[in-house]
Parts: C-alpha cells; structure tokens; sequence
C-alpha cells in the first residue's frame, strides 16, 4: 500500500498541473478568438484573389504580357517553406508538419535532395530548431514573424521568395502547414505557392470562356500590380491560418490535459482513501489486540 505522506504530495502536484493547464486553456482560448477571426475575415478575400490571379494567368497567351510568376519550370530546384509555432504545448501540431516536410522531400522530391537542391525557409522555432540540428539547407529562419503577425511584416518575407523564384534560384516553391478549420481539427496542407498554378478548367471549357476579362488599365499594368499582391495575400493567409491552428491546438490539449488531471486525482484520491483506512484499520487492530493482552 502506498504512502500516505507519498499520496498527498503526489495529489497537491497533480492539482497544481491542473491548475496550470486549465488557466493555459482559457488563455488559448482567448487568443485563438482573435486568430480565428482574423482568418475567417482573411478568407474570402484571399480566396476570390487567387481566383482572379489563376483566371488572369490563364489568360496570358505565353507571349510578352505572359508573367514571370506564372513561367513553369522543371523543378531542379525547390524551396520548401515550413510553418510550425515558437512554443510546444500543443499537441501533434509541430510533429505533424515536420512529419508532413520530411514524407513531401521523400516522395516527391528525393532527387533534389540527394542533389543538395532542396532548400528551406523555416517560420516557427520548432521547425527551425528541427532542421537546423540535421543534414537540411535551412535558407532563413523567420520565427520573429508571429511576434506582430501583419501584412506589412509579412510582406518583404514574401517579396524576397517571390524574387528568388524571378532570379531562377528556384524553379518551385510551396509552403507546407496547419489550415485552420475549427478549434478540434487543423488539415495539413502542402501548397504550391510559385509558379502560379494553371486555373483548373472543366471538360469542354476554353481558358477565354474562364476568364473572360475586360483589362482596365492595360494587361500589362494589372500583372505587374495584382499578380504579386496575391501571392502575398497568399503567403500571409498561410501564416494566418497556421496561427490560429496552433492555439487550436494548444486549448484542445491543454483541455485534454486537465481532464487527465481530473481522472488522475480520482484515482489518487481512491488510493489516498483505501491507505488511510488501512492504517486506522491496522491502529483499531493494535488497541484491540492490546486491550486483549492486558486482560490475559
């Protein structure tokens, strides 16, 4: 039988972490609120750009007006750019991109890698910390962007790829992380940021029937200004996104934590309980026995 003294210590611990993951929980909550909102509203925006973005680059006919955003390379030369969150505490979150990044490198692009042409752009301090330990070509890190997550912060990032994909450093680049569907579930995604992906067309539809444009100002003026506008709402919506999965993330386990704490103290508490009536069974035992002796 345990302790009593062992049981009570271990009993206080177990309310303490309790305490601890419950007020964690709350916090989580209250931030995934905002981050929730912020991509909910990011959303349609971000979504109705691409469309605009793949229907415009669906129009191009591959001459001077066509886009060095939309130019489709062998890809020889990939970067990969990896979003995770600074702080543990959340689950599988991490684990599940870093997963996720090294089953993409295998499958698609083993090649590359044996090349030494795989390369990556790290956002998160787990994944930095992750790939920067092993045999990976860590590019840039950029865990300081989830201190003040804005669009103008955000922007010179994704102006530095965008460039790097205009000076044929890379010849494909996507970005690999957590999209945001409630506070219980988060979907890996592995999304081809450059080049700019073809717009799907339907059976017995035309690219001039998809998009079928007026351009004012000239073609020219709109791809120079709306083409890398989008991909830059694309690239913040990304961050976003993996920003409100993570505090998902943290409140679901920090909630499953405390209801394994919940259970723990039912347990220990039995167990305090069985060992203190033991040992006031055993003390009745010895006055009895003791009683019986002294009238012998």
């Amino acid at each position: 039988m345990a302790n009593l003294k062992e049981v009570r210590i271990r009993i206080a611990s177990v309310k303490s972490t309790q305490q601890i993951t419950s007020a964690m929980k709350m916090v989580a909550a209250s931030k995934l609120r905002r981050a929730q909102n912020a991509i909910i509203q990011m959303r349609p925006f971000a979504a109705k750009l691409k469309e605009i973005l793949q229907n415009l680059s669906a129009s191009l006919d591959g001459g001077d007006d066509a886009s060095v955003f939309s130019e489709q390379r062998v890809p020889q030369k990939v970067l990969l750019i990896v979003i995770s969150s600074n702080r543990g505490l959340c689950g599988a979150f991490n684990a599940n991109v870093i997963k996720l990044t090294n089953r993409q490198i295998e499958e698609n692009y083993t090649d590359q890698y044996k090349n030494s042409n795989v390369s990556l752009m790290t956002i998160g301090k787990k994944v930095s910390e992750y790939f920067g330990k092993r045999k990976f070509n860590v590019i840039a890190k950029h865990d300081e962007v989830f201190d003040d997550i804005t669009f103008e912060n955000i922007s010179p990032i994704a102006e530095k790829v965008m460039q790097s994909f205009v000076d044929k450093e890379f010849d494909k680049i996507e970005i690999i992380y957590n999209q945001f569907k409630n506070a219980a579930t988060q979907n890996l995604v592995v999304e081809q940021f450059l080049p700019v992906e073809p717009v799907e067309l339907e059976e017995g539809e035309t690219q001039n029937a998809k998009a079928d444009y007026i351009f004012q100002p000239s073609k020219e003026e709109i791809i120079q200004d709306l083409i890398p506008k989008s991909l830059k709402v694309q690239f913040y919506k990304a961050i976003l996104d993996s920003y409100a999965s993570e505090h998902g993330a943290r409140m679901t386990a920090m909630h499953q934590a405390t209801d394994n704490a919940q259970e723990l103290l039912k347990s220990l508490n039995l167990t305090y309980n069985k060992a203190r009536q033991a040992a006031i069974t055993n003390e009745i035992l010895e006055i009895v026995g003791g009683a019986e002796a002294l009238k012998g």
